[in-house]
């Protein structure tokens, strides 16, 4: 059973300067839980999957069971308060007095169980569909797959991975976005280098998809970057993101890497240096495996040089500019001697 933890480092290697206050973590035990408990966990995990369609967020219920069982002997300030009779609750009417009063408290009553005894308010962080890909990447390529992940750890992944399919088998940007190139390509290799048989019917509908729409030749630029990472796309085929670009001079000049918006600005650092290297994983098994799962034509077959502006429509949020593509096409030149 999951347990949410918090404030605690975990590891004699890591170091704080605020003794963790903040830090958040989630430890498996599988001796933790009464029956009733587990039932409970089980229960949430079913009612989210039944209606995982029309209600893409957990709400974070594992953490409200979690702490209803820490403060179940306290004093329940909700309780204090009865709770609005039906024709008030749904009333357009102004609330004053008594009644204003007790939801107020009923509400500060309900928070203040969710509040960490550091003063923090714990909460899930996520949403994106296209940050533990990375996470799951790098352990691959690095070898470090299974020292890092456990049995379980993997599980969560995968469940979290299939919650959050749309109905027609791809994935989204986010949780709640239409299915795209990016989050489908991505969301199904995490599931196989996790363990997941590519003949499973959420798998089958995924590849599905993905083929469907055109193969991961459409991918955007990030998940091409990830994907040769892996091993499964050739750096030709995409555009050149030169670590050398960090070497001109900062001052007078619009175009240093270092005025992009800070999220882009630390995603290209370590993204410019990868690619400078080309830096790629150890062909397996899998990876090869993987080629002939998410292209259309045969691998070897592919004109990368072509592949390198194509993106899915289902993720051209804005066409490139003609001059965009003649600057890259450019780099790509000057690159390749």
């Amino acid at each position: 059973m999951w347990r949410l933890k918090c404030s605690t480092g975990g590891d004699p290697r890591l170091q704080s300067l605020n003794d963790f206050r903040g830090r958040q973590i989630w430890e498996y035990d599988e001796h933790a839980g009464s029956k009733s408990e587990r039932d409970a966990v089980d229960s949430a995990r079913k009612y989210f999957w039944e209606n995982r369609f029309q209600h893409k967020h957990s709400s974070d219920e594992l953490l409200r069971l979690q702490r209803a069982r820490e403060h179940a002997n306290e004093p329940n300030v909700a309780s204090k308060y009865p709770t609005p009779a039906a024709d008030t609750a749904n009333s357009t009417e102004y609330v004053s007095g008594p009644g204003l009063d007790a939801a107020l408290r009923r509400g500060v009553g309900f928070y203040s169980t969710l509040q960490d005894i550091d003063g923090h308010w714990p909460g899930d962080y996520g949403g994106p569909m296209f940050l533990m890909p990375g996470l799951i990447i790098t352990l691959y390529v690095s070898g470090h797959l299974d020292q890092v992940l456990s049995k379980q750890h993997k599980v969560e992944m995968i469940r979290y991975l299939f919650a959050h399919q749309n109905e027609d088998g791809g994935f989204g940007l986010h949780i709640e976005g239409h299915s795209t190139m990016f989050g489908s390509v991505l969301s199904y290799v995490s599931l196989r280098l996790l363990g997941v048989d590519k003949d499973i019917p959420q798998a089958e509908l995924a590849r599905q998809w993905i083929l469907h729409h055109g193969g991961a030749i459409g991918i955007p630029s990030w998940g091409k970057f990830w994907l040769s990472v892996l091993g499964v796309h050739d750096w030709d085929g995409i555009n050149p993101m030169p670590p050398e670009m960090w070497l001109l001079p900062y001052k007078n000049n619009p175009l240093h890497p270092g005025r992009y918006w800070c999220h882009c600005r630390m995603v290209y650092l370590p993204m410019s240096y990868v690619y400078g290297i080309r830096g790629t994983g150890k062909s397996t098994e899998l990876t090869e495996e993987i080629k002939n799962e998410i292209y259309i034509k045969d691998y070897d077959l592919i004109d990368w040089n072509v592949v390198r502006n194509h993106c899915a429509q289902e993720d051209l949020y804005y066409p490139h500019p003609l001059l965009q593509d003649i600057v890259w096409w450019a780099c790509y030149k000057v690159s390749n001697f």
